[in-house]
C-alpha cells in the first residue's frame, strides 16, 4: 500500500493573492487564488489522487468505494478538510453553523476549524471572539455596526495555533499565510465585509440574521493544551485533540520513525524538504506536498529538514 498523494485545488478569491507560488511554488491560473484545498473530498473542490493504483481516482470517490482506505468508518462524506490560505487582504468578519444547524439548513456538515500561522506580515491580525453578552445585544451591535465595540481583534505571529469552533465569530486578517484543518463543510455565513465591492461593482452577500442565530453568546475562548514530544533533534507537538479532529505538527530534523495511531492520517508540508518511507519505497516531499497515509499503512519514516501539519479524525 502506498500513500495517496494529493493534487492541488485552487479557488479565487476577492481577498486572495500570489503567495501560493511566490512562497509555495504552485502554478497559479491568476492573481487572486485565497485557498489550496490541499486534501478535500467537499463538492466545491474534490481532490484527485496523483499517484500509485488509485492514480486520477477523486477522494470521494475512494470514501465512497474503498472505505477499507480508511478504516471502515460510518460517516457519509469524508470528514475533513486541509486549507491553505492566502489573505492578501481582509477576510469578510464570518460564523459557521455547528452540525445540527448545518445539516437541517444547509444540508452538510457544520464548520469547527482551527489555524497554524505559517507567516504573517508585521502588525497582522485576527478578528477572533465578540463582545455581546446577550444575542439581544449581538443583534443590536450588528444592526448599527458598531464594528470596533463588537469585534475583538488578536495580534498573530508566525508559528501561532488558534481553535475556531462553530459559532465563534472570526476573521483572518491581510498579510497572513495559514494552514487550516476543518471539517468538510463549505457554509459561511457573512456578518461583515467592510462593504467592499467585486469586479463586477456588487457587494457581497450577507447572512445576518443566520449568523445571529449560530453565533456563541456570550463568545467563548476555547482552552487548548499543547504538548510537545522530543525525538532526538526531532519534535511532536500535540496542538489540538477534538470530537472533530486531532491536529499535530512533526517538526523533523534528521530522521523520525511513527506508528498508526489513528485510521488514517492528513499531512501537508509547510516547510522544507525531504523523504517519506513507507515498506522500504522513498517519496519524496517539498514544500506544498500533501498526502493521506491510508489505514493499511502501519509504520513510516521521514527524514530530512521539514515541518508538517498533521491531522487525523477525532473520536466523535
Amino acid at each position: 500500500m502506498q500513500p495517496l498523494f494529493m493534487e492541488p485545488v485552487f479557488q479565487e478569491k476577492i481577498w486572495g493573492g500570489t503567495r501560493l507560488n511566490t512562497v509555495f511554488g504552485f502554478d497559479l491560473p491568476n492573481d487572486h487564488i485565497g485557498e489550496d484545498w490541499a486534501i478535500s473530498g467537499h463538492p466545491h473542490g474534490v481532490s484527485m489522487i496523483k499517484n500509485g493504483a488509485y492514480q486520477g481516482k477523486t477522494l470521494d470517490e475512494l470514501w465512497k468505494n474503498h472505505k477499507e482506505l480508511f478504516g471502515n468508518p460510518h460517516e457519509e462524506v469524508f470528514p475533513l478538510l486541509v486549507k491553505i490560505l492566502d489573505a492578501e487582504d481582509d477576510l469578510s468578519v464570518q460564523v459557521h453553523p455547528d452540525d445540527a444547524y448545518g445539516l437541517k439548513h444547509e444540508g452538510e456538515l457544520g464548520k469547527t476549524e482551527c489555524w497554524y500561522v505559517i507567516d504573517a506580515k508585521p502588525g497582522s491580525e485576527i478578528v477572533y471572539g465578540h463582545s455581546a453578552q446577550t444575542r439581544e445585544e449581538l443583534a443590536k451591535m450588528i444592526e448599527e455596526e458598531r464594528w470596533d465595540d463588537l469585534l475583538v481583534r488578536v495580534p498573530v505571529k508566525k508559528g501561532d495555533f488558534f481553535y475556531v469552533p462553530s459559532g465563534t465569530i472570526h476573521a483572518i486578517g491581510k498579510g497572513i499565510l495559514i494552514l487550516e484543518t476543518q471539517q468538510s463543510s463549505d457554509t459561511t455565513y457573512r456578518v461583515y465585509d467592510y462593504d467592499r465591492k467585486d469586479a463586477e461593482g456588487n457587494t457581497r452577500e450577507l447572512h445576518i440574521q443566520q449568523s445571529i442565530e449560530v453565533t456563541t453568546v456570550p463568545a467563548r475562548k476555547p482552552e487548548i493544551s499543547i504538548s510537545e514530544v522530543r525525538k532526538g533533534n526531532s519534535a511532536i507537538i500535540t496542538y489540538l485533540k477534538t470530537d472533530f479532529f486531532n491536529v499535530y505538527e512533526w517538526q523533523i530534523k534528521g530522521h523520525v520513525s511513527f506508528d498508526k495511531k489513528a485510521p488514517y492520517t492528513l499531512a501537508t508540508v509547510i516547510e522544507g524538504y525531504g523523504e517519506l518511507i513507507v515498506n522500504g519505497e522513498s517519496y519524496e516531499l517539498e514544500l506544498g506536498t500533501s498526502f493521506i497515509l491510508p489505514n493499511q499503512i502501519k509504520t513510516w519514516e521521514i527524514q530530512g529538514a521539514l515541518r508538517i501539519i498533521a491531522s487525523d479524525p477525532g473520536m466523535k
